[in-house]
This record gives structure tokens, C-alpha cells and sequence, in this order.
């Protein structure tokens, strides 16, 4: 199974968008899981469904800066990492509709206003994007990494 897929899986099984994109790279992050699982916590539904930043997009922020980042900045250091967070929001972009603010990519899927989750069911999986954007951003991170022959 693809680290796409995988992420994809982890959607389908209750763990948010970021939750599922990170979880689906935790071996070449090095924290523990329980601990990765509550730092994307805040991150779904755009932020804690006020529906800003995908979470999607989110867990591949956290994951690249998990992999990729700096701890202290020498300048250039944190502007080649901003450089790739640009690049890859980019590839996000272009996969999953020109945007990587979750208002825009579900638009006219449901009420925005909601502050619950919806229950996943088989309607809800027909009619949000989410599962691919989940499964796109993995792929996104895959493509990367394996560009990089991080994996």
C-alpha cells in the first residue's frame, strides 16, 4: 500500500485530514504516535473547522518541517525551507483545485458554518473531496521524498 493510500485509509477510519497525512510518514518522523496524533489535532477542518488552511495541507507542512526543517535559522537556511513549503503548496494546488484554503476546496459541499464534524457515511464519502485531497497531498509528500531519495 502507497503512503498515499495509507493516508487515505487513515481518512476513511476517523483520523482528520492532518492526522491521516502525517500518521501515513510517522516512521521518518521519529515521535511517538499518540504524541503526533495530538499535535495535528487542532489542524482539521482548516483549523479546528473554521476551514482556513486545509488540513490536508497542513499535515504537509508538519511533516516537511518534521523532515526537512531547521532549528535555528542561518537565513538561508529558513528561506530554502519557506522556498519548499511555497513549492509544495504549489503541487497541492495543482492537484486538488487551485487552492489550499479548505472553504474553497469544499465549497457547495456543505453548510461551512458548522462547528461539528459529520459523520462519514457513504453519502458524506460521495460527496466531499476531502478523501482525495488527503490521498493527494500524501502523494504529494511520496513524490518529494522519493525525488529527494529520502525513502
Amino acid at each position: 500500500m502507497t503512503r498515499a493510500e495509507l493516508a487515505k485509509n487513515y481518512f476513511e477510519n476517523g483520523y482528520n485530514c492532518c492526522q491521516a497525512v502525517a500518521i501515513a510518514f510517522e516512521d521518518l518522523i521519529g515521535i511517538d504516535r499518540n504524541l503526533l496524533l495530538k499535535l495535528c489535532s487542532s489542524f482539521g477542518g482548516g483549523f479546528g473547522r473554521l476551514r482556513e488552511v486545509c488540513g490536508a495541507f497542513s499535515g504537509i507542512s508538519m511533516v516537511i518541517g518534521a523532515v526537512c526543517g531547521y532549528s535555528q535559522d542561518s537565513g538561508d537556511t529558513k528561506m530554502a525551507h519557506y522556498a519548499l513549503v511555497r513549492e509544495l503548496a504549489e503541487r497541492f494546488k495543482n492537484l486538488n483545485g487551485g487552492s489550499i484554503i479548505c472553504k474553497e476546496l469544499i465549497a457547495g459541499t456543505e453548510k461551512l458554518s458548522s462547528e461539528n464534524p459529520s459523520v462519514r457515511t457513504e453519502e458524506y464519502k460521495k460527496k466531499r473531496p476531502c478523501y482525495d485531497i488527503v490521498k493527494n497531498a500524501a502523494l504529494i509528500l511520496e513524490d518529494y521524498f522519493k525525488e529527494k531519495s529520502i525513502i
